[in-house]
């Protein structure tokens, strides 16, 4: 399928990537041949729902806390951390500094 560059631009913003290079036209190309499964289900004859729940209450069981104090096991799992925290990976456009942050909020 064929993307805008209005579009284009919007996920750049949106996700902060920047889809003109190799890598990431075929991130994006994958991501939409994905999705594009979706159209293959057969929906006909299916009402489109408000909810999953259909007007159904939610049970809600007791938030019985059964493990804690966990941290470092949870961690071991992130592929990079700072200090107590997982860190996402960034997209391949560098968010702006601080400074710059400063002067463009003070401008709004």
């Amino acid at each position: 399928r064929k993307v805008t560059a209005e579009v284009l631009g919007q996920l750049e913003h949106l996700a902060l990537v920047d889809f003109r290079d190799a890598e990431g036209v075929e991130r994006l190309q994958k991501a939409i041949r994905f999705a594009d499964q979706l159209q293959e289900v057969n929906t006909d004859g299916v009402e489109p729902m408000d909810s999953v729940l259909e007007d159904r209450c939610l049970y809600l069981r007791e938030d019985d806390v059964t493990e804690g104090n966990c941290t470092k096991e949870l961690l071991k799992n992130a592929r990079e951390k700072v200090e107590e925290y997982f860190v996402a990976p960034p997209g391949n456009i560098p968010l702006p500094k601080l400074e710059d942050q400063e002067t463009f909020l003070q401008g709004s």
